[in-house]
């Protein structure tokens, strides 16, 4: 508690109560619509850092509910001997991601991450729906896995490919309602614990940053237990469209801002 404490007074009071709103607002879109908080989480602590040093912000915040999503139903167990392929391709392009990743590359790393966001925000805005067959699950899992985790590395952003492949595999119809929940935090919590590899090798992920995303821990949980309790007030569909234009709107900004300094 003490080495915590000494780590929250070494920053400024009002970056502490930035990262905590951002937090607190990521774990409400989680807490609303499922998927969004380490989406969200990194576009907004894109503003202020690198991503690989707000991805590193992320992790305990993001293991924490992925794993609690991702225990939320029985079919865990079946799900990762399907999706193995996948998480195995994900552990390996994080971690190659991140060892091939050029040094000193944060503003082009905050361009891949505004595009990561608007490619992620237009798929959701235009109900786009990726199917895929049986017959090629075996070969495009891996690959789908390699290209996720490729983008985790450098931009922190989980979801591309992964969130529409495994949407096209109608998991649902398959394995019963939770499914598709648990196959997410399933992907998720893979490419959190392989991105902490990928920052402990290149020694970004010290004592100052898991400080950090210890206590950005408290806010995501109050967050997402907050969106949990209005989820039943609101329109999801409604909620959803605004999120998406409001992730659209904050890629374009990163995207361009190396660009228009």
């Amino acid at each position: 508690m003490d080495a915590l404490l000494s780590i929250l007074h070494a920053h400024a009071p009002a970056d502490l109560a930035l990262i905590a709103l951002v937090f607190v607002l990521a774990g409400l879109v989680k807490g609303v619509v499922g998927p969004g908080l380490p989406t969200l989480a990194v576009g907004l602590l894109g503003m202020m850092m690198a991503p690989r040093e707000a991805a590193a912000l992320l992790v305990v915040p993001s293991l924490v509910t992925n794993v609690w999503q991702l225990a939320a139903g029985p079919s865990a167990w079946a799900l990762a001997r399907r999706l193995w392929p996948m998480l195995a391709g994900i552990a390996a392009g994080t971690l190659l991601g991140g060892m091939l990743l050029p040094a000193g590359a944060a503003a082009d790393a905050v361009a891949a991450l505004g595009g990561a966001l608007m490619m992620y925000a237009a798929a959701g805005l235009a109900n786009f729906a990726l199917h895929v067959p049986p017959s090629g699950e075996r070969a495009a899992s891996p690959v789908v896995g390699l290209v996720t985790g490729a983008v985790t590395a450098a931009t922190g952003v989980f979801v591309i490919p992964a969130v529409p492949y495994l949407l096209g595999l109608k998991l649902e119809r398959q394995m019963g309602p939770d499914a598709l929940a648990q196959a997410l935090g399933l992907a998720f919590t893979t490419s959190t614990i392989a991105l902490v590899a990928s920052l402990l090798l290149a020694g970004q992920f010290q004592m100052q940053a898991a400080g950090l995303s210890f206590a950005a821990l408290v806010p995501a949980l109050a967050g997402m237990m907050l969106g949990q309790r209005i989820r039943g007030r609101i329109r999801p569909a409604l909620f959803r469209r605004c999120f998406f234009i409001g992730l659209f709107a904050l890629g374009l900004y990163l995207l361009l801002r190396p660009f228009i300094g």
